[in-house]
């Protein structure tokens, strides 16, 4: 793109040339847009009450988060419920194997990433889904889930997190059981939580209790079947 100075920048007939074929790509990027959701809403519907398991792509099969994330599946796909993951490599995949050997559905929601080419090898192939926006991922995850188990992860598991919280604190989606897997990884951003945000006012006391932190795949698994004996709530919003 040329250079043009500040001032005559906007005005540029050059720019608002660009402005408009570029308002022209949006409007025909809806129907790519509109064709994820009808196949997100198509594939996962069928599926029955699911939980949503995120965590970091990064970590090994031998990291201790894997194997308590491989379990942690198992032991709630043994309870009835699919397992829905990001597909990728990691905890992702510590996710579907788990699914696997707890021989519950195993699915996998994928985004194009450039450090992740292709889904894990534990995701069941029909429910190996592909998606190019993450908002559009973002609502899969929640649509069907009774809960979300959150591993050890990075940006993209907090963004989950957060979004999750953000949700049911305002009332967008019905509540459901969040947990933090991995006490040691975690108990820093409860403690940031507890200590600067609700004592600043930010929250309130009873977002607190959105939040359960543990280390037992047995709690998690047992935790999401009472919850959902009571709720039954197969979609949210």
């Amino acid at each position: 793109m040329a250079y043009f100075p500040k001032d005559e920048k906007n005005d540029h007939p050059d720019i608002r040339e660009q402005r408009r074929e570029a308002l022209k790509m949006d409007s025909w990027r809806v129907f790519r847009i509109v064709s994820e959701f009808v196949d997100g809403f198509e594939n996962l519907t069928a599926l029955g009450p699911c939980v949503s398991m995120f965590g970091s792509a990064r970590l090994k099969p031998d990291n201790p988060y894997y194997q308590m994330s491989v379990q942690t599946a198992k032991s709630i796909a043994e309870k009835g419920f699919a397992i829905i993951t990001g597909g990728g490599p990691g905890i992702m995949e510590a996710g579907n194997k788990g699914a696997q050997l707890g021989e519950g559905p195993s699915c996998g929601l994928n985004i194009d990433l450039p450090f992740e080419v292709s889904s894990n090898a534990y995701v069941d192939p029909r429910l190996n889904l592909n998606f190019r926006y993450f908002f559009v991922r973002k609502v899969m995850f929640i649509r069907y889930a009774q809960a979300f188990v959150v591993c050890p992860g990075g940006f993209g598991t907090l963004d989950e997190l957060f979004e999750a919280l953000t949700l049911i604190q305002t009332e967008k989606i019905h509540p459901f059981p969040i947990y933090l897997m991995g006490k040691k990884y975690w108990s820093g951003l409860i403690d940031w939580i507890q200590d600067t945000m609700l004592s600043e006012g930010c929250i309130s006391p009873k977002d607190m209790d959105l939040i359960t932190i543990t280390d037992d795949p047995l709690e998690v698994a047992n935790g999401i079947e009472e919850h959902f004996k009571i709720e039954r709530s197969f979609e949210n919003f």
